[in-house]
């Protein structure tokens, strides 16, 4: 969907709640109408019952209310929100993440209670429905079929106990039908409402005027129609029968579209409702919509966390298992960011708002899900393609077997048979729901894990991913210094070299400096951190400090040798091994004279070993482009076994490299955090995104990764494969069963209950292979 209209100009994006829908046809026609409004793109999603339609800035909303009426629906607004004119060709529609504050983020939540209400509502009403009808529907089946138990006039009591749900239980399906024959359309329930119509009317003409009424009639349920007379049977268990076997497919459609919400829902309900404000250190509890950013909050052992923020006093562990998928509770103390709608285990917070409202993780989080949701994939616009055209073929095949058959001097009750049993059995609802309840599992595994997928088109992308391109340092790496090797001269030992660095060290705000003492804090030093005095840096080339009565440099070789003229020669070795690994070298002096050499190193995350293999054991390569220099980027490739690697490269260079693999026919994703990856993100077929990168890579990206894990990266493949594998089966069985079933319904082979049952299966057979990625699409 286009964030422009015409020539690039300012488009809004409109989301309906639409009502009414009951199938693919239904869904394709809404759309066909929406798109046509002057400037307007809209993609509808059955399973969601939401449609989002790209409006020119200038519209309002009732003219897309109006398109949806005429279609035959009803519909509300759901949400809007202003979008910004794109600044070239080639740019990607932005939606809110979770690095920063969207210009475009509306004023309120999305109204997503109302749709979970709708869901249960529509379900509660088709499971009365479904238990009424099921219950009446029974005796009249058995009647039917046992004709022993088809006593003297039984066929009256079968007429009043199939009457009731051949009408009220099948209202839906005659109401949507009427609906859509006043608008000038048809739908499946197109099919649905004259299969029941047909079987029920010709049921009481046979009962009122023929000889179906008689007393001591007999009759027997077959797989085909019988030639014993046009007007001597009825199809009341037909009617009544395929009404209860497709309310039970729709009922459990309702029952899965809310099971499959249930992720977005419990984010949405993390969200709480009020905040205690501190002004003046006086507490005010007020509603979390009047909290602004800037102001300062409290909140309490065991309350939820208002808005996002930043920890001003107090300690405490915060559980995020629910928007991170992490379970265990993370520390965080004065200077760390905590989200809003997180869980506050331990101590007493004060935290300063930084994001509020829509702009919190938790909202915009919510919001991806959603929008992938809502979203539509390739695959899905085909069936929806399909479904629009197999309708109107369906009845031109129904009336071309009741011509068919009559024309060739069968009798009309088997005429009649066939052609009723065509109209059921065509009913695509499966083609419809093949991929909607696929991508609405899918997406809701994803956010349940920590893994927000952009929209159901990423998924096929995602799906045929071979080659999988890290960027390094805060990727493949913690992005921090740590400590990795301490060398000391003869004479001196590791220990001591280390405590007189971490004592000049402990005084600076340098990275290599913080890496240093916090090694040194790590290694338990018994006699701790030594006091320094009379501290100075020498503008980034090292620092010197007073430390038990010696003066110690700590620094580049280079300007340790220049200071009073220090021989570094016996550590020369150690510095040019060290730096030929990647690693920063520092050069420890006193009293004259080079004692040792202290080495740091970006770390590698414990988890990219895993990931790694975990994609190698899937066929995809891992590659790495850095802008590092050769030597950091080919140690971090030693410990991780990557062969092949890019180093020294700028930001649009790694663009370059996404390019040329794309040109040797490669499908690439591209795993970045940093500014500097975004371009490459964007190029990719599929970014990837680690949460706590920069807001530039994470609007770049297809997929964001919200947990400090990078095996989330294979998660989200192995995810996106399983669900286009879901897809495909479920499409291949619907329209495999569509196609095999229409030519022997047409030559009378199938009886209508039968096509009523085996139509209906389809639909639940769809559904629960759809389920099944909950136990198979990612490992626990």
């Amino acid at each position: 969907m286009s964030e422009g209209g015409a020539g690039g100009a300012p488009t809004r994006i409109l989301d309906l709640s639409i009502e009414g829908m009951t199938c693919a046809s239904c869904a394709g026609r809404v759309e066909r109408k929406l798109n046509r409004i002057a400037g307007a793109e809209a993609s509808v999603n059955l399973a969601t019952e939401r449609a989002r339609v790209s409006l020119p800035i200038d519209a309002e909303d009732s003219v897309a209310l109006d398109a949806v009426s005429a279609a035959g629906y009803t519909a509300r607004v759901a949400e809007a929100r202003h979008t910004p004119k794109p600044q070239d060709p080639a740019h990607r529609p932005a939606s809110p993440t979770l690095g920063g504050a969207s210009a475009d983020a509306p004023a309120d939540h999305p109204d997503h209670s109302d749709h979970s209400d709708h869901d249960h509502g529509s379900a509660d009403s088709l499971r009365q429905r479904l238990l009424v009808s099921a219950v009446l529907a029974v005796p009249v089946l058995v009647l039917s079929m046992v004709p022993g138990l088809q006593f003297t006039n039984w066929q009256w009591l079968v007429f009043a106990l199939a009457s009731p749900v051949a009408v009220w239980g099948a209202w839906p399906f005659h109401t949507t039908a009427f609906h859509q024959a006043r608008h000038g359309g048809v739908g499946m329930d197109t099919l649905i409402s004259l299969g029941v119509i047909a079987s029920y009317a010709w049921s009481v003409y046979a009962l009122f005027f023929g000889d179906a009424g008689l007393p001591g009639m007999r009759m027997t349920l077959q797989l085909v129609g019988r030639a014993d007379g046009a007007s001597s049977d009825t199809y009341l268990e037909v009617a009544s029968t395929v009404t209860v076997f497709l309310l039970a497919g729709r009922y459990f459609e309702a029952r899965a579209r809310t099971s499959s919400g249930r992720a977005l829902h419990a984010l949405l309900s993390l969200e709480p409702l009020e905040a205690r404000r501190l002004v003046d250190g006086i507490e005010t509890r007020v509603a979390v919509a009047e909290l602004a950013a800037g102001e300062v909050f409290v909140v309490r052992p065991g309350e939820r966390i208002a808005a996002d923020g930043v920890v001003t006093r107090g300690a405490s562990a915060i559980d995020a298992s629910m928007l991170t998928g992490e379970s265990v509770p993370i520390e965080v103390g004065v200077g760390h960011t905590v989200a809003g709608g997180t869980l506050n285990e331990g101590g007493h917070l004060t935290v300063r708002a930084t994001r509020v409202g829509a702009d919190t993780q938790l909202a915009h989080i919510a919001r991806l899900v959603e929008d992938a949701q809502t979203g539509k994939a390739r695959v899905q616009r085909l069936a929806d393609r399909v479904s629009a055209i197999f309708v109107p073929v369906v009845i031109g095949l129904a009336l071309a077997t009741l011509i068919g058959w009559l024309a060739t001097g069968h009798p009309p009750i088997e005429a009649f048979a066939a052609a009723v049993a065509t109209v059921i059995i065509a009913c695509p609802c499966a083609l419809g729901l093949a991929t909607p309840t696929a991508l609405l599992v899918g997406t809701g595994i994803g956010a349940s894990r920590g893994i927000v997928i952009r929209g159901p088109q990423v998924i096929e992308r995602a799906g045929a991913v071979d080659t999988v391109v890290f960027d390094k340092t805060g990727t493949l790496t913690t992005g921090s210094m740590a400590l990795v090797e301490v060398v000391a001269t003869t004479g001196e030992t590791q220990s001591h070299v280390l405590r007189m660095a971490a004592a000049v060290e402990a005084l600076s705000e340098h990275p290599v400096g913080r890496a240093i003492v916090a090694g040194a804090v790590a290694e338990e030093q018994s006699d701790g951190i030594a006091r320094a005095d009379d501290f100075e840096a020498s503008g980034g080339s090292g620092v010197r400090a007073l430390v038990d009565g010696h003066v110690v440099l700590v620094g580049r070789r280079e300007w340790v040798a220049g200071e009073w003229a220090v021989d570094t020669a016996s550590v020369s070795a150690a510095v040019e091994a060290s730096e030929a690994s990647g690693r920063t070298a520092v050069v420890v002096a006193w009293d004259g004279r080079a004692r040792g050499v202290v080495s740091v190193a970006d770390t590698v995350r414990p988890t990219s070993a895993a990931a790694l293999g975990r994609l190698r054991e899937r066929g995809l390569e891992p590659m790495m482009v850095t802008g590092d220099n050769a030597g950091a980027a080919a140690a971090v490739a030693a410990d991780l076994g990557i062969e092949r690697v890019i180093s020294g490269v700028l930001p649009g260079g790694k663009l370059d490299v996404i390019r040329a693999l794309q040109a040797e026919g490669r499908v690439v994703a591209m795993v970045g955090d940093g500014v500097n990856d975004s371009a490459a993100l964007a190029g990719a077929d599929v970014g990837i995104a680690l949460a706590g990168g920069s807001d530039a890579a994470l609007e770049a990206g297809d997929i964001t990764v919200l947990r400090d894990d990078l095996r989330l990266v294979p998660d989200a493949l192995d995810l996106s494969r399983h669900t286009l594998r879901t897809i495909k089966v479920n499409l291949f069985w619907a329209f495999a069963y569509n196609v095999a079933a229409l030519p022997i319904a047409m030559l009378g082979l199938l009886n209508p209950v039968v096509a009523g049952l085996a139509m209906a299966l389809s639909s639940l057979i769809v559904m629960g292979n759809s389920l099944l990625l909950r136990r198979t699409a990612l490992p626990k």
